[in-house]
């Protein structure tokens, strides 16, 4: 099985924390939408005879576009590569571009699920963030989604904001809980490089959380979910029973996905390809066959390295049997050593061949995952 990830990179505005690649300037969205119809022909072959099973659309922000622009892409999937098992079509979406009407068409065109970037319901922190919502925005959002038929919703939510209290991180996730959604991503905040935030902490405008509020503000998450019935399933998600996000943990199986759109990456296990940053330069590339991408072959080492980085992620762990089978009896070796201090130290759990993150190793995952790669 296989998922196509459509990258949509248009946005009303940016929010001051956000480096994943959008714009502002939705003009050229027509001419976007019939290259990644082109590109989706062009590399119909890149995912082998793998069935499609997901599909999602991120970006910036999809809910930009007209239900029917999305309708046409689900239809040229449709048409392009066999989804006969089709189980999963995500639309992220802004509380703000959720009405009622959107919502219907969406279910008309195919989409069966729905994540919605509210990030925090308190309205101070929302305009912090530069976010177009308000809290009483984000909660009729929600509610609208199940009034038009959709049974699976998933909210983002960020934590570790400067200044924010664990009593204030407490109240979203009760919000949430209250809201009955099936599933909640929850980030804490990053300073990429190059964002307004970023540049607001180098200006001592702002002070980045200290890292016990951010551990306390973790462990209240954990126990708040898990008091609530989600399953810890990702470092980062949460879900009710059976919910959990397909595409997205397709991912950290380490299962293949085409990519499509401007700094879309792609990945089939023996190959990594990411398209360029740039909207006009990616229409230009695909619209006259030029080149508008990166390609990595990845060798055993590297391909091993992903398999310990994306699954150790998750509740499912990494397992020896498939490293060795996979990869070679001596990197099944490699990793039961190097993890050997981590057991000791409380931060890997293991049973039979499956090694997972405890709760105190998800807080050091970082060094972990890093320790039981192979240097390259």
């Amino acid at each position: 099985m296989a998922g196509i990830y459509l990258h949509i990179p248009f946005c009303k505005r940016r929010c001051i924390y956000c480096d994943f690649y959008s714009s502002t300037d939705s003009s050229r969205a027509p001419s976007y939408i019939n290259a990644l119809k082109t590109e989706l022909e062009a590399r119909r072959d890149y995912l082998g005879n793998e069935r499609v099973e997901t599909i999602y659309f991120g970006g910036g922000t999809p809910s930009q576009l007209d239900a029917s622009d999305i309708g046409g892409l689900i239809t040229h999937i449709r048409r392009t590569f066999d989804t006969s098992d089709m189980a999963e079509i995500t639309v992220e979406a802004n509380p703000d571009d959720i009405t009622s009407d959107y919502l219907s068409r969406l279910r008309e065109a195919g989409a069966n699920r729905i994540s919605i970037g509210v990030q925090s319901f308190d309205d101070k922190r929302l305009a912090f963030l530069r976010r177009r919502h308000d809290a009483a925005q984000a909660c009729r959002a929600v509610e609208a989604c199940y009034d038009n038929g959709f049974d699976n919703v998933s909210i983002d939510l960020i934590y570790g904001l400067p200044d924010e209290s664990c009593d204030q991180w407490t109240n979203d996730l009760r919000q949430a809980v209250s809201l009955g959604v099936e599933h909640i991503s929850a980030y804490h905040i990053i300073y990429e490089d190059g964002t307004p935030l970023t540049d607001m902490l180098g200006r001592h405008e702002i002070r980045q959380t200290n890292e016990d509020e951010s551990v306390r503000q973790f462990e209240t998450m954990c126990d708040i979910l898990s008091g609530a019935g989600y399953i810890h399933y990702e470092i980062s998600n949460f879900c009710l029973p059976g919910r959990h996000s397909r595409h997205n943990t397709a991912y950290w199986q380490n299962k293949p996905y085409l990519g499509c759109g401007a700094s879309a990456h792609s990945y089939n296990l023996a190959t990594r390809q990411w398209n360029v940053r740039d909207i006009t330069a990616y229409i230009d590339g695909v619209t006259h066959e030029g080149v508008y991408y990166e390609v990595e072959q990845l060798d055993t080492a590297t391909r091993y390295n992903e398999y310990v980085m994306v699954s150790l992620r998750t509740m499912w762990g990494a397992d020896t049997h498939v490293i060795a089978s996979r990869y070679g009896q001596e990197f099944a070796d490699l990793f039961v050593k190097a993890a050997e201090k981590h057991i000791s130290g409380g931060c890997l759990a293991v049973e039979g061949t499956i090694f997972r993150l405890t709760r105190h190793g998800i807080l050091l995952s970082d060094g972990v995952i890093s320790d039981l790669m192979c240097v390259v």
